[in-house]
């Protein structure tokens, strides 16, 4: 069986080598977990995956090599007494397990349900035998026998003596967008470090040389090291962009506390002449686009956040923005910036087999160098790979 489990981690794409299964035999020999199902599962999820976007995938593999845990396709009617015995002892209280003899032994509720499983083909509501959602039956969820076993839902009265549930994940993988801790790390390859300012953290080989040489203790202080790379961050707002605004929330929250020199505008589409920073002012106070190529200097990397879907007119045509009267096309100044900061990537939220289909998305593309990356944790990385080889 570990054999089959070898073969069907690799056909399902777990680069799985015999070392490592080796590795696994040898800590089973050795018996570094008890000798419970879930142990096993955790040593051998933690001995194959080195890759959590790997983690539902090989989930799928354990179920359906070692029987007793939930398909695909519903609850199956073998059921591993053993494994159920084993998780009843381990979350179940004494004062639990003595309430389960009112409707007998563990065995006998065991064998009914079995025998329910085996029996029952099509869905139940209600009632007081079948597995189903609602009435009294010991079996299934949604209703209430305080010394039943729950099968999937969420129990409302947490009375039931085992929770069984069919599990479905998505599949974790590297072009997810998750969370903001994700892009953080994304972003950490845009490192270039430095110490400026002031003295925070203590040095330590400066100290004891000091001590030594003057006789008492000379504590040495150095300069912290931070994070040298200066960004420049523009913002597609409002439209098309709205459904991406956590997204862009969990990526603007990232750069925020990971670059310390870094400046964000806000635009709508295209870049045109003017950027802003408050969006309930953007008419107000904006900010000429020619100010902020001249403030900042060319050692700035450069990301647009957008979805580059719009009218081409928007990008190619004087007086094509839809917002105001602009006397230089749009692709100027894109030209403009690409020019002034030769570190310059695009960020697209739009799923990137989409791009080939928007006209706009094309142009813009092509305008950037065919630097435009997907708004994914592999898009993200890539881009960042992509900032730190310009110079």
């Amino acid at each position: 069986m570990m054999l089959n489990f070898l073969d069907a981690l690799r056909a399902a794409g777990i680069p799985a080598s015999i070392k490592e299964h080796l590795l696994l035999l040898e800590a089973l020999d050795r018996d570094v977990i008890e000798r419970r199902p879930e142990d096993f599962y955790y040593l051998a999820r933690a001995t194959y995956v080195k890759d959590e976007g790997l983690i539902d995938r090989f989930d799928q593999v354990f179920a359906k090599v070692f029987k007793g845990l939930l398909g695909q396709d519903g609850v199956e009617a073998e059921i591993p007494e053993e494994w159920l015995r084993l998780v009843a002892e381990k979350f179940l209280s004494p004062e639990e397990m003595e309430k389960i003899k009112s409707l007998g032994d563990w065995d006998e509720i065991m064998k009914i349900l079995k025998e329910r499983l085996e029996e029952q083909k099509e869905r139940h509501q209600g009632g007081s035998k079948w597995i189903g959602t609602g009435g009294t039956s010991p079996f299934g969820h949604g209703g209430y026998n305080p010394e039943g076993v729950r099968i999937g839902g969420e129990s409302r009265h947490k009375r039931a003596i085992k929770v069984w549930e069919k599990r479905e994940f998505a599949n974790l993988d590297s072009n997810r967008e998750i969370g903001t801790r994700n892009i953080k790390v994304a972003l950490r390859r845009l490192r270039r470090f430095a110490r400026e300012g002031a003295a925070d953290e203590l040095d330590l080989d400066a100290t004891i040389r000091g001590t030594a040489r003057q006789g008492w203790l000379d504590i040495r202080m150095r300069p912290e090291r931070h994070n040298a790379v200066k960004l420049l961050l523009f913002l597609d707002v409002g439209g098309s962009m709205d459904p991406h605004i956590k997204l862009c929330e969990e990526l603007f929250s990232a750069a925020t506390s990971e670059f310390k020199n870094m400046e964000f505008f806000y635009f709508h589409n295209c870049l045109y002449e003017g950027v802003w920073k408050d969006n309930r002012r953007r008419f107000a106070e904006r900010t000429p686009t020619w100010d902020v190529l001249h403030k900042y200097g060319n050692d700035y990397k450069v990301i647009f956040v957008g979805d580059a879907a719009m009218s081409p007119y928007e990008i190619s045509h004087p007086g094509g923005s839809v917002e105001h009267m602009n006397e230089e096309a749009g692709a100027v100044w894109l030209q403009r910036v690409a020019h002034t900061y030769p570190a310059t990537v695009w960020l697209n939220p739009a799923p990137a087999e989409h791009w080939g289909y928007s006209q706009s998305t094309r142009i813009i593309r092509d305008l950037m160098n065919e630097r435009m990356y997907p708004l994914t944790l592999e898009g993200l990385d890539e881009a960042m790979r992509e900032l730190t080889r310009k110079r």
